[in-house]
């Protein structure tokens, strides 16, 4: 018997932090981001900081339309103590602050008015982006076998002789399970919801072709495969022995 409570699982809403210079933007952005399900707390330039320490927030953004001095400074300010994505809004045609508000640490920058859509997709992409460097940055730095080498911050994989080949972000995800799970048989539905290979499609046939062009870009032999082996009824394992630098 399991010893969960029973109750559904909610998953966690992303939280953003909206810290408002003054004018009509600060309330604009925070229905925008209600309105896709997310939580907004807005606050002024003074509580932002004091907020951020006590709080753990997915992203925050920073409105410098009226007071594009003080938002970079509390842009360097938070920078310097926290990795929290940052998007600063920005005064059309004021390159100069676009430019500034990079150099202090914004993730993104977006220009005031903006649209709705355009806010909604900027804030899903940096989240996206933070949400993979945090992934990639807790993986070793390669995995090696076979004298293969997977280099997981580059996203590269390269044969014994040192060149490179071409594999997809699909091929490439899942040879990093692969490689973190060496031995172990894996499920179709463990592959599929280890990697991004269920984006497309989200059906279990679609692991088995990308495995087949995997096992024909580093197998010897990939109708008779040493390195990627079908369990049947079971999944797949990796039969390499796997090391990892960094």
């Amino acid at each position: 018997m399991g010893s969960g409570t029973g109750k559904p699982h909610r998953e966690k809403k992303t939280e953003i932090i909206i810290a408002a210079g003054g004018g009509d933007a600060g309330q604009m952005l925070s229905e925008a981001v209600i309105h896709e399900g997310m939580i907004a707390t807005t606050v002024t330039f003074a509580r932002a900081r004091a907020l951020i320490n006590r709080h753990v927030f997915d992203l925050m953004i920073l409105d410098a339309v009226v007071r594009a001095e003080d938002a970079l400074r509390l842009c360097r300010q938070i920078r310097a103590v926290s990795t929290i994505p940052i998007i600063a809004v920005v005064a059309q045609g004021r390159e100069d602050i676009i430019l500034a508000a990079f150099e202090s640490g914004s993730d993104d920058c977006i220009s005031s008015p903006f649209g709705t859509r355009e806010m909604i997709a900027r804030i899903r992409s940096v989240l996206r982006r933070a949400s993979h460097d945090r992934a990639v940055h807790s993986l070793p730095k390669a995995f090696r076998f076979n004298r293969w080498r997977l280099d997981s911050w580059q996203r590269t994989l390269r044969r014994p002789d040192g060149t490179v080949v071409d594999v997809t972000a699909a091929e490439f995800d899942l040879l990093v399970v692969f490689c973190q799970n060496p031995g172990r048989i894996l499920s179709r539905e463990e592959l599929l919801a280890s990697t991004h290979a269920g984006l497309a499609g989200p059906i279990e046939r679609s692991i088995d072709v990308h495995i087949s062009r995997l096992r024909h870009k580093i197998e010897d032999n990939p109708h008779n495969p040493t390195l990627i082996k079908t369990v049947r009824m079971g999944g797949y394992f990796f039969a390499a022995v796997v090391e990892t630098d960094g």
